[in-house]
């Protein structure tokens, strides 16, 4: 996956990378031509950080893309992996922090070696926009054990 995307600087979650970019920058990537339609958010695992913020936000591009990269974006290439997908009921709007917390703690409580998989910390896990309509959604890299 070839993923366009901007780094913060020290972020490790969506308030302290609104905080560093600016909350602008969702706008700006659902205007970006995307292969999966919506922006992703992606906590990078540290060989892929480059020095700088741990959370980033970015949309996935083509293999080939040779589009244009808007000034303070990277393009990375993400190596092909599994994921579980952890997705919660619909929500109020206005109820998106404690969405989104407990698919965290659904995260942590679950076992993916009942699946015949492993936590894979060398790629990225991903988080779509929280909207209510939908429930929350976060996809967790696994690898075969």
């Amino acid at each position: 996956m070839k993923t366009r995307f901007k780094r913060g600087e020290k972020a490790t979650e969506y308030f302290s990378y609104c905080k560093e970019v600016g909350c602008d920058i969702l706008g700006l990537l659902t205007s970006m031509d995307s292969l999966c339609g919506e922006p992703v958010c992606l906590w990078l695992p540290e060989k892929l950080r480059d020095g700088k913020s741990e959370y980033v936000q970015g949309v996935e591009v083509a293999p080939d893309y040779k589009g244009i990269i808007p000034e303070g974006f990277d393009v990375i290439d993400l190596p092909e992996c599994d994921y579980l997908m952890f997705q919660d009921e619909p929500f109020a709007e206005e109820d998106f922090e404690e969405a989104v917390t407990a698919i965290w703690e659904s995260e942590k409580k679950y076992d993916p070696s009942v699946e015949g998989y492993k936590l894979d910390k060398e790629n990225p896990r991903i988080q779509l926009e929280p909207r209510g309509e939908r429930g929350y959604i976060e996809l967790v890299a696994v690898k075969a054990q």
